[in-house]
């Protein structure tokens, strides 16, 4: 009896351990480059790359899910996202803006496959390093260090723009909608998908919702997730889209990623071996907010939000302009 209670003394002991080192490690949001300084982290010591593979995001496994190899779900996702936003039907050539492109993997894919002229942006170095070094000579992308919410293009540079989970790490909502519609050519696509909070609006925060949401933001080196519906209602403030933003809700084919994630640490020894100890704690230290994440989006605090727009002509735009303050000159 002694020594059942030692044990379970000395388990509670490392539990609390484990979650004050969880919480003081916490990578907070403080500024653009406190992003920039945790992807060159990630990217420097090739953990998440070896579990999670050239695509930093979520991966598709149908509707209802099905059982996927946890890789090819990530590749799957970017064929099914360039099929809901219509990128199939473009011609060769077409010229894309990859915005939080990563290391690379969506970028490849669609110049690889679809034939088009990509750049690829992103605000961490070391991350550019590597999409280059994972790139062949042959396939048309090119990787370059930029802010997204101060993009170095000049306005309409682009006839599609691209971006995937880009939207929780920028604390300016309002000049990340404009900076993707300005460079994008009068009717180009606008093709973004992003975690996203509910509307709060309309339900907000209560209970232990609170708390996990801090640790959503806190943990990973977000400023805030916007909803499906707010950000729709930014992109199309903006005045430059034509009619309104589509949205749609793949919280449910992208679901089984976040319990995928961890699993990759079992079925995939060879990253202890790999990393060693140090690696190992790395991983391990991510698990609770991977659990989080699989929380929050299965209860419906959190949503995976497709988000689709044409940008409008410039006759659209004066038009649309003078329309508003037409009413404004009557209310």
């Amino acid at each position: 009896m002694n020594l059942f209670v030692l044990i379970l003394g000395i388990l509670v002991v490392l539990l609390v351990i484990g979650i004050v080192a969880y919480l003081v490690t916490a990578r907070r949001f403080q500024s653009e480059e406190s992003v920039a300084n945790s992807y060159d982290q990630w990217t420097q010591d090739g953990i998440l790359e070896f579990y999670w593979g050239e695509h930093i995001h979520l991966g598709h496994y149908g509707s209802p899910p099905q059982k996927k190899d946890f890789l090819q779900a990530k590749s799957d996702f970017v064929h099914e996202m360039a099929r809901w936003g219509g990128l199939d039907q473009l011609p060769a050539g077409t010229k894309v803006l990859d915005v939080g492109c990563g290391i690379g993997g969506s970028s490849r894919i669609l110049a690889k496959d679809y034939g088009f002229d990509v750049t690829g942006v992103t605000i961490s170095e070391e991350q550019v390093i590597r999409a280059k070094e994972l790139t062949p000579a042959d396939v048309d992308a090119k990787f370059q260090v930029d802010n997204a919410m101060s993009l170095s293009f000049p306005d309409e540079s682009f006839d599609v723009v691209w971006s995937i989970e880009t939207g929780p790490h920028i604390p300016d909502k309002e000049s990340f909608a404009r900076e993707l519609l300005r460079v994008l050519k009068p009717g180009g696509r606008l093709v973004v998908a992003d975690w996203n909070q509910r509307d709060l609006r309309q339900k907000p925060l209560k209970g232990w919702e609170k708390t996990v949401m801090r640790q959503l933001l806190d943990q990973w080196s977000h400023p805030e997730f916007s909803s499906i519906e707010g950000f729709s209602e930014t992109l199309e403030a903006t005045g430059l889209v034509e009619g309104h933003v589509i949205t749609d809700d793949w919280t449910e084919p992208t679901l089984p990623s976040w319990f995928d994630s961890i699993w990759q640490g079992i079925v995939r020894p060879r990253g202890l071996i790999k990393f060693g100890v140090y690696g190992f704690i790395k991983s391990l230290r991510e698990v609770p907010t991977l659990l989080l994440m699989r929380l929050g989006f299965g209860t419906g605090l959190c949503r995976f939000g497709m988000f689709r727009a044409t940008r409008a002509n410039a006759s659209n735009q004066v038009a649309e302009k003078a329309s508003t303050q037409a009413v404004q000159r009557e209310t």
